[in-house]
């Protein structure tokens, strides 16, 4: 009997330690993909002036890593890019025969995103924190940041936030952020 129980120990602690080990793998897996754009998103950082743990942060939210992500409203890659801010870096870097479908590639992508981002930012300097009007405009679009900076929420951030009405940007500027925090 004392050696039956042994055995039944022994493969409880055997079982224990292949589920650590497929947590283990699991987890090295997934922050390999997080890991495999760092010297292009280090890169895109460096020439825009735009933070690492931002651009990181903005990719995970749009596309989880997913180079051939494809959105609902055709935007695509990476940092989800429609074709109007995919055009506007191609236009300011006077790249000829540019096309949409070029920001597949993980490092147009993250350069042409990582620009629009600067963009955004650019564009709210004048206001306590810039990033969560940057953000919504780039989730929401423009049109809707206007609409919520009324009054003090011009640029007073936590008024901007708290006249957002779409949840799913308020969420949207919330997980980027807390990301960001997490790759710092």
């Amino acid at each position: 009997m004392p050696q039956q129980h042994s055995k039944h120990y022994w493969l409880k602690w055997l079982l224990v330690l292949i589920i650590i080990d497929i947590f283990v793998f699991l987890w090295w897996a997934g922050n390999k993909k997080e890991r495999q754009y760092d010297k292009m998103i280090q890169n895109a950082a460096i020439e825009f002036d735009v933070e690492f743990a931002l651009i990181k942060a903005v990719i995970w939210q749009e596309s989880r890593f997913n180079e051939k992500a494809i959105g609902q409203a055709g935007e695509i890659g990476l940092m989800q890019l429609m074709e109007l801010a995919a055009f506007e870096w191609a236009d300011k870097k006077a790249i000829e025969d540019f096309e949409h479908s070029h920001v597949f590639d993980p490092n147009t992508n993250i350069l042409a995103g990582t620009y629009y981002l600067k963009t955004r930012i650019a564009r709210y300097k004048h206001t306590d924190n810039p990033l969560p009007f940057a953000l919504a405009d780039y989730n929401a679009g423009r049109a809707n940041v206007l609409r919520w900076s009324k009054d003090k929420a011009r640029t007073n951030s936590a008024n901007f936030i708290n006249n957002i009405d779409f949840p799913g940007t308020r969420k949207y500027i919330n997980q980027v952020s807390t990301r960001r925090e997490q790759y710092r």
